[in-house]
């Protein structure tokens, strides 16, 4: 069996035989746009140097990163749920399917996906939730970095679209520039409309999409 994760970042030999893919989402907490997740199986051949949490990262640091980890893995994959979806599953169940699609999208089937924090996608394979995995196994790092850079690309191409949010800003999450501008130009049809500062905003009768 395999034993308790580490506290710090390992390589996690204890998983010998497995093809080990880590995954992780981005975008929960924001009022706008999709939530993201990636899965990526390393190359223990070709290791990248550097992989932690990407909120710990700056936002250079990550997009050097992700070229790497594209280049260098095994493997990888990413996949989101759009703002219909989450209205409709709710975040928790978007994230989850989210996780499962890139899982499902990796072009190498791994043995087991490492999935970071506490709940686990439904999917094929076993799977395995680590709490703050994300700083501790590298795989769930690259998957980290990989769905937050990915999102943050997704939010500037809604900026262009949008500009009078500032999603080039804050990246959809309820700052306080956010809110203010939610509340002059209304919600537009990126926000998620069951999140409450976008449903306190709607239309009693508008706060389902048509």
């Amino acid at each position: 069996m395999p034993k308790a994760a580490p506290q710090t970042l390992a390589l996690f030999d204890d998983y010998s035989g497995e093809i080990i893919c880590g995954v992780d989402e981005a975008g929960r907490g924001p009022l706008a746009g999709p939530v993201f997740a990636a899965a990526v199986i390393l190359d223990p051949a070709r290791p990248v140097s550097g992989l932690r949490d990407s909120k710990k990262l700056s936002e250079a640091a990550r997009d050097s990163l992700a070229l790497e980890i594209k280049e260098n893995a095994l493997a990888w994959a990413i996949a989101s749920c759009n703002e219909q979806e989450i209205d409709q599953l709710n975040i928790l169940h978007a994230s989850m399917l989210a996780m499962r699609r890139a899982v499902e999208a990796l072009s190498t089937v791994p043995t087991l996906a490492l999935i970071d924090g506490n709940r686990c996608p439904v999917m094929s394979i076993r799977s395995e939730a680590i709490v703050k995995g994300d700083d501790k196994v590298p795989a769930i790092s690259a998957a980290s970095i990989l769905a937050k850079t990915a999102r943050d690309a997704a939010l500037m191409v809604l900026h262009d679209t949008y500009p009078q949010y500032g999603f080039d800003r804050h990246k959809g999450y309820p700052t306080a520039l956010h809110l203010d501008m939610l509340r002059l130009h209304g919600v537009s049809p990126v926000h998620r409309r069951s999140y409450a500062p976008v449903k306190a905003l709607l239309p009693a009768s508008a706060g389902a999409r048509g």
